[in-house]
């Protein structure tokens, strides 16, 4: 009898020490990481967990994984308050894992997005330009039969809040950000030569800003393409010289006569890419121009554009606009 119940004892410290290690908080007070890299055991991980503080013991944590089962999620995890062991265990089971905010606003280009990437400790800048340009086949779909096969994923990458892991890849991301192309396009009924509406799109993104004022831009390019006049618009020789990294951070003379086919002053007819992802309101333009006689525009003093029918009242408001500049600029 004085046997079983030093045996009995024995159980009820070992529960009562068990339970203390598995259900009474603890870890760490500040943020802390654990990154958890695939094909590890559940023994390393427990180790690696009372390494960095996170548990009180590894037996515990091998314990619970007898208990609860489940399979336990590779990745990197955020810790910053004391916790029960059943808590963390559950978050590796859910595969709770932390992740990085990536913010790409309307008008960011591919070089823009990948700078922000990096940034945001997602990965290297020249590895996501390598993989937007490798993986076409994301927007086979929407190939144009006007324009061909895109030399990258310009146009395509939507602009918005995304939530990625640091272990996501170069293409997770860009699949992801296609497929929320994907979403928006399908929403507002994007139908036919896709690719021609993404690059007057991205064209409407970046000459303008208000959002009233873009069916009214894309309705100039329209009028110009009809006539067979040149865009000349500037976003498009900023983005030739960005291909060809020569951008100086203003256009000069040389610029404007440049042979790249993105150089809507030299060559008639839309670039053969987007030069930016545009987001909903260009893109609703793209779809909806509109039906007006203009065929120049130009930003005033109010940041608002001015349109006009013919060249005259252009070139006033033209030297409205420098005259504005120069009273700025004093």
């Amino acid at each position: 009898m004085k046997f079983l119940g030093t045996l009995l004892l024995l159980v009820l410290v070992a529960v009562a020490v068990a339970g203390y290690v598995i259900y009474i908080p603890f870890g760490p007070n500040a943020e802390t990481f654990v990154d958890i890299t695939p094909g590890t055991g559940t023994q390393a991980i427990g180790a690696q967990l009372e390494k960095s503080g996170v548990i009180r013991n590894k037996y515990g944590f091998d314990l619970l994984r007898e208990l609860k089962g489940g399979t336990l999620k590779a990745g990197e995890y955020r810790f910053d308050h004391p916790a029960p062991m059943t808590e963390v265990y559950a978050r590796l089971v859910k595969g709770d894992v932390y992740t990085r905010a990536l913010t790409i606003p309307e008008g960011y280009n591919i070089f823009d997005i990948a700078q922000a990437v990096e940034a945001a400790g997602l990965g290297s800048r020249d590895a996501f330009l390598s993989a937007e340009r490798q993986h076409i086949e994301l927007i086979e779909e929407w190939r144009s039969p006007t324009t061909g096969r895109p030399e990258s994923l310009e146009g395509y990458l939507f602009p918005d809040t995304y939530h990625f892991s640091r272990h996501t890849t170069p293409e997770q991301m860009l699949t992801a950000m296609v497929r929320r192309f994907r979403q928006v396009s399908t929403q507002l009924g994007i139908t036919g030569d896709v690719a021609r509406t993404v690059i007057m799109a991205s064209l409407v993104e970046k000459e303008v800003s208000q959002d009233a004022e873009r069916p009214l831009v894309a309705g100039v390019f329209v009028n110009r393409l009809a006539q067979g006049m040149p865009l000349a618009t500037d976003p498009t020789v900023i983005y030739a010289a960005i291909l060809e990294n020569r951008w100086r951070g203003t256009i000069y003379a040389s610029d404007l006569q440049s042979p790249s086919p993105y150089n809507t002053y030299k060559h008639a007819g839309l670039p053969p890419g987007p030069i930016c992802n545009p987001g909903t309101a260009a893109l609703k333009a793209a779809i909806a121009p509109a039906k007006t006689d203009y065929l120049y525009f130009v930003s005033d003093a109010a940041g608002h554009s001015r349109f006009s029918a013919g060249l005259k009242e252009h070139a006033e408001q033209v030297q409205a606009y420098r005259q504005m500049q120069k009273t700025q600029q004093r």
